[in-house]
Protein backbone atom coordinates (compact mmCIF):
# COMPACT_ATOMS: atom_id res chain seq x y z
CA UNK A 1 0.00 0.00 0.00
CA UNK A 2 2.89 2.80 0.49
CA UNK A 3 4.24 1.74 -2.38
CA UNK A 4 1.04 2.71 -4.21
CA UNK A 5 0.79 5.71 -2.39
CA UNK A 6 4.46 7.00 -3.01
CA UNK A 7 3.38 6.18 -7.11
CA UNK A 8 0.28 8.58 -6.73
CA UNK A 9 -0.47 11.23 -8.73
CA UNK A 10 -3.68 13.09 -7.96
CA UNK A 11 -6.03 15.50 -10.23
CA UNK A 12 -8.85 17.30 -8.30
CA UNK A 13 -11.88 18.56 -10.73
CA UNK A 14 -13.39 21.52 -9.45
CA UNK A 15 -11.87 24.17 -7.50
CA UNK A 16 -14.34 26.10 -5.98
CA UNK A 17 -15.37 25.62 -2.16
CA UNK A 18 -14.92 21.86 -2.00
CA UNK A 19 -11.88 21.34 -4.25
CA UNK A 20 -9.55 24.23 -3.56
CA UNK A 21 -8.70 23.07 0.41
CA UNK A 22 -8.67 19.50 -1.07
CA UNK A 23 -5.98 20.11 -3.37
CA UNK A 24 -3.94 22.04 -1.19
CA UNK A 25 -3.66 19.36 1.41
CA UNK A 26 -2.82 16.90 -1.21
CA UNK A 27 -0.42 19.33 -3.33
CA UNK A 28 1.58 18.96 0.61
CA UNK A 29 2.49 15.43 -0.17
CA UNK A 30 1.67 14.48 -3.66
CA UNK A 31 1.57 16.21 -7.27
CA UNK A 32 -1.37 17.80 -7.34
CA UNK A 33 -3.46 18.66 -10.68
CA UNK A 34 -5.81 21.31 -10.35
CA UNK A 35 -8.66 21.34 -12.79
CA UNK A 36 -11.25 24.02 -13.76
CA UNK A 37 -13.29 24.74 -16.65
CA UNK A 38 -13.43 28.53 -15.36
CA UNK A 39 -10.00 29.90 -16.75
CA UNK A 40 -9.98 33.32 -14.37
CA UNK A 41 -10.84 31.37 -11.44
CA UNK A 42 -7.23 29.65 -12.56
CA UNK A 43 -5.32 32.59 -13.45
CA UNK A 44 -6.61 34.23 -9.91
CA UNK A 45 -5.32 30.93 -8.24
CA UNK A 46 -2.13 30.80 -10.23
CA UNK A 47 -1.63 34.43 -8.65
CA UNK A 48 -1.85 33.23 -5.14
CA UNK A 49 -5.48 34.76 -4.99
CA UNK A 50 -8.48 32.68 -3.20
CA UNK A 51 -12.00 34.76 -3.76
CA UNK A 52 -13.63 32.39 -1.41
CA UNK A 53 -11.39 33.03 1.15
CA UNK A 54 -11.15 29.54 1.89
CA UNK A 55 -7.85 29.27 1.73
CA UNK A 56 -4.77 32.21 2.51
CA UNK A 57 -3.00 33.81 0.04
CA UNK A 58 0.20 32.75 1.39
CA UNK A 59 -0.30 29.30 2.23
CA UNK A 60 -2.00 28.68 -1.42
CA UNK A 61 1.20 30.48 -3.08
CA UNK A 62 3.57 28.23 -1.29
CA UNK A 63 1.95 25.50 -3.07
CA UNK A 64 1.40 26.68 -5.92
CA UNK A 65 3.69 25.26 -8.98
CA UNK A 66 4.38 25.66 -12.68
CA UNK A 67 5.50 22.28 -13.04
CA UNK A 68 6.87 19.08 -11.71
CA UNK A 69 10.51 18.08 -11.32
CA UNK A 70 12.75 15.82 -9.29
CA UNK A 71 13.49 18.69 -7.55
CA UNK A 72 10.24 19.70 -6.53
CA UNK A 73 8.30 16.67 -6.76
CA UNK A 74 4.62 17.63 -5.30
CA UNK A 75 2.32 20.97 -5.41
CA UNK A 76 -0.22 22.00 -6.72
CA UNK A 77 -0.65 22.83 -10.40
CA UNK A 78 -3.94 24.79 -11.38
CA UNK A 79 -4.68 24.34 -15.00
CA UNK A 80 -8.05 25.01 -17.09
CA UNK A 81 -6.45 22.55 -19.79
CA UNK A 82 -8.37 18.90 -19.44
CA UNK A 83 -5.14 17.44 -21.42
CA UNK A 84 -2.70 18.03 -17.74
CA UNK A 85 -5.21 15.21 -16.05
CA UNK A 86 -3.71 12.85 -18.65
CA UNK A 87 -1.13 11.24 -16.07
CA UNK A 88 -2.61 11.24 -13.26
CA UNK A 89 -3.45 8.23 -11.18
CA UNK A 90 -6.16 9.25 -8.81
CA UNK A 91 -8.90 11.86 -9.83
CA UNK A 92 -11.25 13.41 -7.46
CA UNK A 93 -14.17 15.05 -8.41
CA UNK A 94 -15.41 18.23 -6.22
CA UNK A 95 -17.79 19.66 -8.57
CA UNK A 96 -21.28 21.33 -7.30
CA UNK A 97 -24.57 19.22 -7.31
CA UNK A 98 -26.70 22.07 -7.42
CA UNK A 99 -31.22 21.68 -8.18
CA UNK A 100 -33.40 23.34 -11.06
CA UNK A 101 -35.45 25.36 -10.56
CA UNK A 102 -38.35 22.30 -9.69
CA UNK A 103 -35.28 21.36 -7.09
CA UNK A 104 -34.83 18.60 -9.22
CA UNK A 105 -30.85 16.92 -9.09
CA UNK A 106 -28.70 18.27 -11.70
CA UNK A 107 -26.06 15.85 -12.44
CA UNK A 108 -24.45 17.45 -15.55
CA UNK A 109 -21.48 18.49 -13.82
CA UNK A 110 -20.94 15.34 -12.43
CA UNK A 111 -21.29 13.61 -15.66
CA UNK A 112 -19.27 16.18 -17.89
CA UNK A 113 -16.43 15.53 -15.29
CA UNK A 114 -16.78 11.98 -15.60
CA UNK A 115 -16.33 12.25 -19.21
CA UNK A 116 -13.72 14.74 -19.27
CA UNK A 117 -11.71 12.08 -17.00
CA UNK A 118 -12.59 8.96 -19.20
CA UNK A 119 -10.70 10.35 -22.31
CA UNK A 120 -7.86 9.85 -19.81
CA UNK A 121 -8.41 6.89 -17.71
CA UNK A 122 -5.98 4.11 -17.63
CA UNK A 123 -5.49 0.31 -15.83
CA UNK A 124 -5.49 0.54 -12.67
CA UNK A 125 -6.54 4.36 -12.22
CA UNK A 126 -9.29 5.31 -9.31
CA UNK A 127 -11.94 7.41 -9.70
CA UNK A 128 -13.03 9.34 -6.32
CA UNK A 129 -16.24 11.23 -6.65
CA UNK A 130 -16.86 13.53 -3.16
CA UNK A 131 -19.82 16.02 -5.03
CA UNK A 132 -23.29 15.28 -2.59
CA UNK A 133 -25.34 13.02 -4.38
CA UNK A 134 -28.03 10.22 -3.44
CA UNK A 135 -27.03 6.56 -3.42
CA UNK A 136 -26.34 5.40 -6.57
CA UNK A 137 -25.35 7.89 -8.49
CA UNK A 138 -21.86 6.63 -8.53
CA UNK A 139 -22.00 3.46 -9.63
CA UNK A 140 -25.41 3.82 -11.64
CA UNK A 141 -24.90 6.91 -13.33
CA UNK A 142 -20.85 7.66 -13.45
CA UNK A 143 -19.36 4.76 -13.65
CA UNK A 144 -20.77 3.52 -17.34
CA UNK A 145 -19.91 6.97 -18.46
CA UNK A 146 -16.34 6.30 -17.41
CA UNK A 147 -16.47 2.85 -18.87
CA UNK A 148 -18.32 3.82 -22.12
CA UNK A 149 -16.13 6.60 -22.73
CA UNK A 150 -12.83 5.21 -21.56
CA UNK A 151 -13.73 1.66 -23.29
CA UNK A 152 -12.17 0.11 -20.23
CA UNK A 153 -14.13 -2.25 -17.64
CA UNK A 154 -14.92 -1.31 -13.88
CA UNK A 155 -13.64 -3.04 -11.00
CA UNK A 156 -10.75 -5.14 -13.77
CA UNK A 157 -9.18 -2.10 -15.41
CA UNK A 158 -10.12 1.13 -13.45
CA UNK A 159 -11.68 1.56 -9.91
CA UNK A 160 -14.07 4.05 -7.86
CA UNK A 161 -14.65 5.82 -4.29
CA UNK A 162 -16.79 7.75 -2.92
CA UNK A 163 -15.92 9.83 -0.09
CA UNK A 164 -18.71 12.97 0.94
CA UNK A 165 -17.12 16.50 1.30
CA UNK A 166 -17.33 18.02 4.44
CA UNK A 167 -16.37 21.25 4.06
CA UNK A 168 -18.09 24.49 6.06
CA UNK A 169 -17.62 27.28 3.81
CA UNK A 170 -15.95 30.06 6.12
CA UNK A 171 -15.13 28.04 9.24
CA UNK A 172 -11.62 28.85 10.01
CA UNK A 173 -11.98 26.04 12.68
CA UNK A 174 -13.16 23.29 11.31
CA UNK A 175 -10.73 23.26 8.24
CA UNK A 176 -10.78 19.95 5.68
CA UNK A 177 -8.04 18.24 7.39
CA UNK A 178 -9.59 18.64 11.08
CA UNK A 179 -12.98 17.41 10.05
CA UNK A 180 -13.07 13.53 10.07
CA UNK A 181 -13.85 11.85 7.11
CA UNK A 182 -15.99 9.24 5.42
CA UNK A 183 -14.08 7.16 2.78
CA UNK A 184 -15.27 3.84 0.77
CA UNK A 185 -13.96 2.15 -2.28
CA UNK A 186 -15.81 -0.28 -5.25
CA UNK A 187 -13.84 -3.06 -4.25
CA UNK A 188 -12.08 -4.03 -0.70
CA UNK A 189 -8.77 -3.53 -2.01
CA UNK A 190 -10.01 -0.29 -3.29
CA UNK A 191 -11.74 1.11 0.20
CA UNK A 192 -8.49 0.52 1.89
CA UNK A 193 -6.58 2.06 -0.71
CA UNK A 194 -8.81 4.98 -0.73
CA UNK A 195 -9.15 5.17 3.15
CA UNK A 196 -5.57 5.54 3.54
CA UNK A 197 -4.81 7.88 1.03
CA UNK A 198 -6.96 10.41 2.75
CA UNK A 199 -5.66 9.56 5.77
CA UNK A 200 -2.31 11.00 4.63
CA UNK A 201 -4.02 14.17 4.61
CA UNK A 202 -6.96 14.35 6.97
CA UNK A 203 -4.94 14.95 10.65
CA UNK A 204 -8.86 13.94 12.15
CA UNK A 205 -8.72 10.97 10.82
CA UNK A 206 -11.18 8.74 8.42
CA UNK A 207 -13.67 6.36 8.70
CA UNK A 208 -14.03 3.41 5.89
CA UNK A 209 -17.97 2.95 5.24
CA UNK A 210 -18.99 -0.61 4.14
CA UNK A 211 -20.19 0.40 0.74
CA UNK A 212 -20.27 3.63 -2.03
CA UNK A 213 -23.92 3.87 -1.74
CA UNK A 214 -23.72 3.86 2.29
CA UNK A 215 -21.04 6.86 1.84
CA UNK A 216 -23.22 8.61 -0.47
CA UNK A 217 -26.32 8.19 1.26
CA UNK A 218 -24.42 8.84 4.75
CA UNK A 219 -23.42 12.61 3.48
CA UNK A 220 -27.31 13.55 2.07
CA UNK A 221 -28.62 12.88 5.67
CA UNK A 222 -25.83 14.68 7.27
CA UNK A 223 -27.77 17.89 6.05
CA UNK A 224 -31.10 16.75 5.48
CA UNK A 225 -30.90 15.84 9.28
CA UNK A 226 -29.98 19.23 10.15
CA UNK A 227 -32.80 20.96 7.58
CA UNK A 228 -35.83 18.90 9.26
CA UNK A 229 -34.02 20.11 13.23
CA UNK A 230 -34.30 23.91 11.89
CA UNK A 231 -37.06 23.36 10.46
CA UNK A 232 -38.56 22.23 13.32
CA UNK A 233 -37.24 25.59 15.63
CA UNK A 234 -38.32 27.84 12.90
CA UNK A 235 -41.93 26.39 13.25
CA UNK A 236 -41.73 27.10 16.60
CA UNK A 237 -40.65 30.36 16.02
CA UNK A 238 -43.95 30.87 14.26
CA UNK A 239 -46.02 29.54 17.34
CA UNK A 240 -43.96 31.36 19.71
CA UNK A 241 -44.50 34.49 17.48
CA UNK A 242 -48.42 34.08 18.07
CA UNK A 243 -48.52 33.58 21.37
CA UNK A 244 -46.01 36.88 22.13
CA UNK A 245 -43.19 34.41 23.40
CA UNK A 246 -39.52 35.05 22.38
CA UNK A 247 -38.52 32.02 20.64
CA UNK A 248 -34.33 32.17 21.92
CA UNK A 249 -35.14 32.46 25.66
CA UNK A 250 -37.48 29.07 24.78
CA UNK A 251 -34.79 27.71 23.13
CA UNK A 252 -32.45 28.25 26.19
CA UNK A 253 -34.27 27.25 29.05
CA UNK A 254 -34.85 24.19 27.00
CA UNK A 255 -31.32 23.87 26.28
CA UNK A 256 -30.82 23.16 29.94
CA UNK A 257 -31.55 19.76 29.40
CA UNK A 258 -28.69 17.36 28.54
CA UNK A 259 -29.63 15.90 25.76
CA UNK A 260 -32.03 18.78 23.77
CA UNK A 261 -30.45 19.53 19.88
CA UNK A 262 -29.56 23.46 20.31
CA UNK A 263 -30.63 24.70 16.98
CA UNK A 264 -31.68 28.06 16.58
CA UNK A 265 -34.59 29.36 13.62
CA UNK A 266 -33.37 31.17 10.78
CA UNK A 267 -32.78 31.47 6.92
CA UNK A 268 -31.48 27.99 5.59
CA UNK A 269 -29.39 28.72 2.03
CA UNK A 270 -26.40 27.29 0.64
CA UNK A 271 -25.42 24.57 -1.37
CA UNK A 272 -25.84 21.95 1.25
CA UNK A 273 -28.78 21.96 3.74
CA UNK A 274 -30.94 24.21 1.50
CA UNK A 275 -30.08 21.55 -1.69
CA UNK A 276 -29.34 17.72 -0.48
CA UNK A 277 -32.32 16.95 0.87
CA UNK A 278 -33.86 17.14 -2.68
CA UNK A 279 -31.28 14.58 -4.04
CA UNK A 280 -32.70 12.25 -0.99
CA UNK A 281 -36.59 12.79 -2.13
CA UNK A 282 -35.92 12.07 -5.62
CA UNK A 283 -34.62 9.23 -5.25
CA UNK A 284 -36.85 7.79 -3.08
CA UNK A 285 -39.69 9.46 -5.05
CA UNK A 286 -37.87 7.00 -7.97
CA UNK A 287 -38.19 4.60 -5.78
CA UNK A 288 -42.18 4.78 -5.10
CA UNK A 289 -41.93 6.51 -1.53
CA UNK A 290 -43.57 9.60 -1.05
CA UNK A 291 -40.82 11.49 1.55
CA UNK A 292 -43.04 13.43 3.90
CA UNK A 293 -40.46 14.89 6.78
CA UNK A 294 -38.06 15.80 4.45
CA UNK A 295 -40.20 17.56 2.21
CA UNK A 296 -42.21 19.18 4.74
CA UNK A 297 -39.16 20.76 6.81
CA UNK A 298 -37.83 21.86 2.97
CA UNK A 299 -41.53 24.05 2.35
CA UNK A 300 -41.15 25.23 6.23
CA UNK A 301 -37.40 26.48 5.98
CA UNK A 302 -38.38 27.86 1.76
CA UNK A 303 -40.70 30.17 3.57
CA UNK A 304 -39.10 31.93 6.16
CA UNK A 305 -37.92 34.52 3.93
CA UNK A 306 -41.54 35.74 2.96
CA UNK A 307 -42.42 34.91 6.83
CA UNK A 308 -39.66 37.76 8.13
CA UNK A 309 -40.84 40.43 5.26
CA UNK A 310 -44.26 40.15 6.21
CA UNK A 311 -43.59 40.50 10.21
CA UNK A 312 -41.39 43.53 8.74
CA UNK A 313 -44.56 45.04 7.24
CA UNK A 314 -47.16 44.36 10.30
CA UNK A 315 -44.57 46.09 12.70
CA UNK A 316 -44.09 49.16 10.51
CA UNK A 317 -47.74 49.46 10.31
CA UNK A 318 -48.32 49.07 14.33
CA UNK A 319 -46.05 52.25 14.02
CA UNK A 320 -47.69 53.78 11.86
CA UNK A 321 -45.22 53.89 9.49
CA UNK A 322 -45.57 54.19 5.30
CA UNK A 323 -45.38 50.88 3.50
CA UNK A 324 -45.85 51.93 -0.20
CA UNK A 325 -42.89 53.55 -1.45
CA UNK A 326 -40.75 52.74 2.34
CA UNK A 327 -37.04 52.62 2.27
CA UNK A 328 -35.61 49.25 3.67
CA UNK A 329 -32.34 48.23 4.11
CA UNK A 330 -31.45 44.77 4.45
CA UNK A 331 -28.08 43.87 6.30
CA UNK A 332 -26.38 40.97 4.62
CA UNK A 333 -26.94 39.01 1.48
CA UNK A 334 -24.65 36.11 1.48
CA UNK A 335 -25.68 32.41 2.74
CA UNK A 336 -24.52 32.38 6.55
CA UNK A 337 -21.78 35.05 8.40
CA UNK A 338 -18.20 35.88 7.27
CA UNK A 339 -18.28 34.26 3.91
CA UNK A 340 -18.47 35.33 0.20
CA UNK A 341 -20.76 32.87 -1.05
CA UNK A 342 -23.86 33.64 -2.20
CA UNK A 343 -25.50 30.09 -3.83
CA UNK A 344 -28.72 29.79 -2.96
CA UNK A 345 -28.79 32.40 -0.24
CA UNK A 346 -32.51 32.71 0.99
CA UNK A 347 -32.14 36.44 1.87
CA UNK A 348 -32.91 37.31 -1.47
CA UNK A 349 -36.79 35.73 -0.81
CA UNK A 350 -36.98 38.61 2.17
CA UNK A 351 -36.09 40.84 -1.09
CA UNK A 352 -38.43 39.98 -3.11
CA UNK A 353 -41.26 39.69 -1.01
CA UNK A 354 -40.68 43.32 0.18
CA UNK A 355 -40.18 44.45 -3.34
CA UNK A 356 -44.43 43.43 -3.63
CA UNK A 357 -45.34 46.24 -1.47
CA UNK A 358 -43.58 48.58 -3.85
CA UNK A 359 -41.18 49.07 -0.99
CA UNK A 360 -37.78 50.62 -2.16
CA UNK A 361 -35.32 47.82 -0.78
CA UNK A 362 -31.48 48.31 -0.21
CA UNK A 363 -29.02 45.80 0.40
CA UNK A 364 -25.88 45.73 2.25
CA UNK A 365 -23.04 43.02 2.16
CA UNK A 366 -19.73 43.72 2.54
CA UNK A 367 -18.38 40.28 2.08
CA UNK A 368 -20.70 39.59 -1.15
CA UNK A 369 -19.67 40.59 -4.78
CA UNK A 370 -21.79 43.06 -6.10
CA UNK A 371 -21.31 41.40 -10.04
CA UNK A 372 -22.20 37.68 -8.63
CA UNK A 373 -24.97 38.73 -6.76
CA UNK A 374 -26.47 41.04 -10.46
CA UNK A 375 -25.25 37.77 -12.42
CA UNK A 376 -26.75 35.41 -10.28
CA UNK A 377 -29.98 37.14 -8.74
CA UNK A 378 -30.29 40.04 -11.19
CA UNK A 379 -30.10 42.73 -8.40
CA UNK A 380 -28.03 45.87 -7.16
CA UNK A 381 -26.67 45.90 -4.16
CA UNK A 382 -24.46 47.87 -1.68
CA UNK A 383 -20.69 46.30 -1.21
CA UNK A 384 -17.78 47.96 0.48
CA UNK A 385 -16.89 49.18 4.07
CA UNK A 386 -19.39 52.32 3.42
CA UNK A 387 -22.25 51.68 5.72
CA UNK A 388 -25.00 53.28 4.27
CA UNK A 389 -26.86 56.06 6.99
CA UNK A 390 -29.19 54.00 9.03
CA UNK A 391 -31.21 56.93 9.53
CA UNK A 392 -32.45 56.62 6.29
CA UNK A 393 -34.76 53.98 6.43
CA UNK A 394 -38.17 52.81 8.05
CA UNK A 395 -36.87 49.63 8.84
CA UNK A 396 -34.14 47.43 9.22
CA UNK A 397 -33.47 43.75 8.41
CA UNK A 398 -30.34 42.09 9.79
CA UNK A 399 -30.49 39.11 7.85
CA UNK A 400 -26.87 37.56 8.18
CA UNK A 401 -24.50 37.90 11.03
CA UNK A 402 -21.56 39.61 9.43
CA UNK A 403 -19.13 40.02 12.58
CA UNK A 404 -18.59 43.98 10.77
CA UNK A 405 -22.80 44.64 11.97
CA UNK A 406 -22.28 43.66 15.30
CA UNK A 407 -20.53 47.21 16.13
CA UNK A 408 -23.31 49.04 14.23
CA UNK A 409 -25.43 51.69 16.08
CA UNK A 410 -28.98 49.70 15.14
CA UNK A 411 -31.61 50.63 17.87
CA UNK A 412 -35.39 50.69 16.98
CA UNK A 413 -37.58 53.84 17.62
CA UNK A 414 -41.09 55.19 17.23
CA UNK A 415 -39.76 55.88 12.88
CA UNK A 416 -37.77 52.83 12.38
CA UNK A 417 -38.52 49.25 12.82
CA UNK A 418 -35.43 46.50 13.34
CA UNK A 419 -36.25 43.20 13.22
CA UNK A 420 -32.95 40.84 13.99
CA UNK A 421 -33.23 37.90 11.88
CA UNK A 422 -30.14 36.10 13.38
CA UNK A 423 -30.72 37.45 17.10
CA UNK A 424 -27.43 39.04 17.47
CA UNK A 425 -28.70 41.87 18.59
CA UNK A 426 -29.43 43.12 21.97
CA UNK A 427 -33.02 42.28 22.49
CA UNK A 428 -34.07 45.85 23.85
CA UNK A 429 -32.74 47.63 20.88
CA UNK A 430 -35.26 45.62 18.11
CA UNK A 431 -38.57 44.91 17.81
CA UNK A 432 -38.73 41.17 17.02
CA UNK A 433 -36.67 38.51 15.75
CA UNK A 434 -36.80 35.08 14.96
Amino acid sequence: MSKELNEVKIGIIGLGYVGLPLAVEFAKKYPTIGFDIDSKRVGELNAGKDKTLEVEDDLLSSVTVTEFSEKNPKGLLPTSLSADLADCTVYIVTVPTPTDKHNRPVLTPMLKASENIAQYLKRGDVVIYESTVYPGVTEDECVPLLEKVSGLKFNEDFFAGYSPERINPGDKEHTVAKILKVTSGSTPEIAEFVDQLYRTVITAGTYKASSIKVAEAAKVIENSQRDINIAFVNELSKIFNLLGIDTNEVLEAAGTKWNFLKFKPGLVGGHCIGVDPFYLAQKAQEMGYHPEIILAGRRLNDSMGKHVATEVIKLMMRKDLKVIDAHVLILGFTFKEDCPDVRNTRVIDIYQELKTYDINVDVYDPWANPIEVRHEYGIDILSGTNVPNLTDYSAIILAVAHKEFASLEIQKSDSQVVFDVKGILDKKLIDARL
